[in-house]
């Protein structure tokens, strides 16, 4: 069963650090997002591959907003 990486708060994608079937483990950034005019790291809830991206950076995100799967 797939998790989903949700967005912390409201903010814009900075960068994507992983890229789709990537091996990716617990805590490991993902993804950068600004919020606030600060870096704020988004993390892997869980070990496994990621399956799916669905953000691209410059893209404003709401906060709880899906950015990623793993599987």
């Amino acid at each position: 069963m797939a998790t989903t990486v949700t967005a912390p708060m409201v903010g814009k994608i900075l960068k994507i650090e992983k890229n789709v079937g990537d091996q990716v483990e617990e805590d490991e950034v993902l993804i950068v997002m600004e919020a606030m005019k600060m870096e704020i790291p988004v993390v892997a809830p869980i070990s496994g591959v990621l399956k799916e991206i669905k953000v691209s950076p410059g893209q404003a995100v709401e906060a709880e907003q899906a950015l990623a799967e793993i599987d």
